[in-house]
Formats: C-alpha cells, sequence, structure tokens
C-alpha cells in the first residue's frame, strides 16, 4: 500500500492554541496508523485576498499568480496529500481572515485546474469560547465539499478562550481523537480499494 499523507493547515495566530490542540489529536490518531503528517501554520501570516482576477484559470499551472505569500505553497502540500484538515479559531463569528484569503484562492486555483482537491479525505475543527463554532465548521466544509473532498464523520468543536482552556472540553477532545479515526479509516479503504483495482 503507498505511504499516505496529511496536511494539516492551522488558521490560527496562536501557534501553540486551541486550535492546535484539536488539530494535533486528529493527526496523534493518523500518525498511530502509520500516515504521514505534516502542520503548515497560515494564522498570523499576511495573506492577501482573492481579487477573482481570473489568471489562474488562463494559465492552469496549479498556482495562484499573486506568489508573495504562502498559499501557493499550501496548495502545494494539499495537493500533495491525500487527506487535509483545515482548523481555525472562531473570530466574530466565522474562520480568521487568513484561512478565509486561503481557502478563496485555493478553491478557485483547484476549480481552474479540473478539480486538484477532488476525492481527498477532509475534516474541520473550531476551537470557540460561545458563539459561532457550526458557522465557522460550516465555512470549511463548504470548502471541502465544493471541492470534491470526502468528509468522514462528525466535525471537531472545541471550548476554549485562552490557551489550554480546550483541554477541559472532554467531548471536544475525543471529537478530534475520533476524527483522526475516521480520516486514517477512510484513507486506508481507499488506498486499499486502489490498489485492488491496479491488481485486477
Amino acid at each position: 500500500m503507498k505511504r499516505l499523507k496529511v496536511a494539516a493547515l492551522n488558521g490560527s495566530p496562536r501557534k501553540s492554541g486551541n486550535t492546535s490542540i484539536l488539530i494535533r489529536h486528529i493527526l496523534d490518531e493518523l500518525e498511530h496508523e502509520g500516515i504521514e503528517t505534516e502542520l503548515v501554520q497560515v494564522g498570523g501570516r499576511m495573506i492577501r485576498g482573492c481579487t477573482d482576477c481570473r489568471s489562474c484559470f488562463e494559465n492552469q499551472d496549479r498556482r495562484c499568480v499573486f506568489d508573495d505569500d504562502i498559499v501557493n505553497g499550501c496548495i502545494g502540500k494539499m495537493c500533495d496529500a491525500d487527506g487535509i484538515i483545515l482548523g481555525s479559531p472562531v473570530y466574530f463569528l466565522d474562520v480568521t481572515s487568513e484561512m478565509k484569503a486561503l481557502i478563496d484562492r485555493a478553491g478557485v486555483v483547484a476549480r481552474a485546474n479540473g478539480g486538484l482537491f477532488r476525492r481527498k479525505v477532509a475534516t474541520a475543527a473550531a476551537a470557540v469560547r460561545r458563539s459561532g463554532a457550526n458557522h465557522t465548521v460550516d465555512t470549511l466544509l463548504h470548502f471541502m465539499l465544493y471541492s470534491g473532498m470526502a468528509v468522514p464523520g462528525v466535525q471537531v468543536i472545541g471550548i476554549g478562550r485562552d490557551i489550554g482552556d480546550v483541554w477541559k472540553d472532554e467531548e471536544g477532545i475525543a471529537r478530534a481523537i475520533e476524527a483522526g479515526k475516521n480520516m486514517a479509516w477512510l484513507l486506508k479503504a481507499i488506498a486499499a480499494a486502489e490498489q485492488a483495482k491496479e491488481a485486477s
């Protein structure tokens, strides 16, 4: 069976905050199943929004024409991965501006190039103090589903404001662990099916 890999993108400006803790629990389960993982820090970086210039449709080189931030690097890592995790804290009832800019531009580039993220396994995680968790997860899920990704099971929501508070949310941590197990199961099932198809 081929070596499987998952790329996780953390949209929180807090590199080691509650969102990172949730993502880390998902990654731990994947690594336990022998799946390679990579965590990419997106939050706290300057990322320009999509200008709808349509250059990616003209160039079709799997890249955004703006190359002065981390978006093209993130697109490359997402393309190379079999699975994708997107995490964000709730900022004014939605994802962070960095995460929104990333999914806007990555989504358009993927569409311009024939659906780069189609059939990848994906899950979403959100850290929240009180309101906006469902909307934040919905933003991430809409990107995943519109991109043709496969999303196994319930998504991860962890409650906490200050760094480390999410550790107190036993249900949130349990959901993160379950999300990792679901991702690993589906990734391996797909890989086994592909291997069987090649052998037949």
